[in-house]
């Protein structure tokens, strides 16, 4: 496992800044959002405090958190219809497109930390071992924080030789963390917002997103984004971590409609409103992103915000219109467009 301070990760230097500083969207020493965007409200810190002091049990499951049994087996099995997303906790996702499959913000720690022993825990283990995932074509990283770039995790990925073809494609900045978690520099994409980069027969565009970065002390130091997907016969969206912003209507017209809108709906909170959805928010993102099946992310995993842990899915039911199908498997539980099962409220038996 790396060291805490090997953990940080690195700032940018050389080429890797030199390329910062020309992109359109690092100013005054920082990158930034497409519309201003205020971090915390005003008083939150005391309130933040006091919120993690409080109301502890219902930020956690009640019981263990249902998880899907059969992960590796299934996917031992091709996607009848070409596109399979398996969500594995929190914002990990395997993605299958074609013969393409692509690593989705990975974190196996049982942290999500700089420190092994401090930091918010895991609320249930991995449903599918690293071991056990396929041969990959791509890791595809949102942004820099802890619990989307874990440093433990893509050492153990650079150090399994079944996994010695895939490319790290991240935002720009964000490789100099890799190369110092032991990524080799050629095996490193970096994308500015709207570029792509071919992966076999998928496509993979960075787009925008509200939020924010920080590894250690400085903050938007590297870029953050979401992330389109296409092939010839799919379209996905993943939105990493973000705020509500009416770039989401853009996103949509310029590569939508989609087959599938990975999006985030849990770690919100009144104390930071521009930088996380939803879960109504979220449904309006995916109106606006020509969104075909939505699948929820970000949460069940990890206490981060002050909501109650099986908050989420609920608001999101409540709200949903009857003509958005919405998808909520179990964590490891594969998820195929011409294979949908009913829905079921498991989070109930661990909430």
């Amino acid at each position: 496992m790396p060291s805490p301070f090997k953990s940080f990760g690195a700032a940018p230097k050389g080429a890797r800044l030199e390329r910062m500083l020309r992109s359109p969207h690092f100013r005054d020493a920082a990158f930034q959002n497409p519309i201003p965007t205020q971090l915390l409200t005003p008083g939150s810190t005391s309130r933040i405090l006091r919120g993690r002091l409080g109301n502890t049990a219902a930020r956690r499951p009640a019981g263990p958190v249902p998880l899907y049994g059969d992960t590796a087996a299934s996917l031992r099995l091709p996607a009848p219809s070409g596109l399979r997303a398996t969500w594995l906790g929190h914002a990990t996702t395997l993605l299958e497109m074609g013969t393409q499959r692509f690593l989705l913000d990975p974190v196996w720690s049982e942290r999500v930390s700089p420190f092994s022993g401090v930091g918010p825990r895991r609320f249930h283990a991995p449903p599918l071992a690293m071991a056990d995932l396929p041969p990959l074509d791509a890791i595809v990283l949102s942004h820099d924080h802890y619990d989307h770039l874990d440093a433990p995790t893509i050492a153990a990925l650079v150090a399994d030789t079944r996994q010695a073809r895939a490319v790290f494609i991240a935002p720009l900045g964000v490789g100099a963390h890799l190369e110092r978690f032991g990524v080799p520099a050629a095996r490193i994409l970096e994308l500015d917002l709207h570029e792509a980069a071919q992966v076999g027969a998928v496509r993979l565009t960075a787009t925008p997103a509200r939020h924010f970065s920080r590894r250690g002390l400085r903050g938007n130091g590297t870029l953050w984004c979401s992330y389109v997907l296409a092939s010839p016969g799919h379209r996905v969206f993943f939105s990493g971590d973000s705020g509500f912003f009416p770039g989401f209507a853009d996103i949509g017209a310029t590569y939508g409609p989609f087959d599938l809108s990975l999006i985030a709906i849990g770690a919100y909170s009144d104390d930071w409103p521009d930088v996380h959805l939803t879960p109504e928010e979220a449904l309006e993102a995916h109106a606006l992103l020509r969104g075909g099946v939505l699948l929820p992310l970000h949460w069940a995993t990890f206490d981060l915000a002050p909501h109650p842990w099986a908050e989420p899915p609920e608001r999101l039911l409540a709200a949903r219109p009857a003509s958005v199908p919405v998808a909520l498997p179990r964590p490891g539980e594969p998820l195929d467009l011409r294979q949908m099962q009913p829905m079921q409220p498991w989070w109930h038996g661990g909430s």
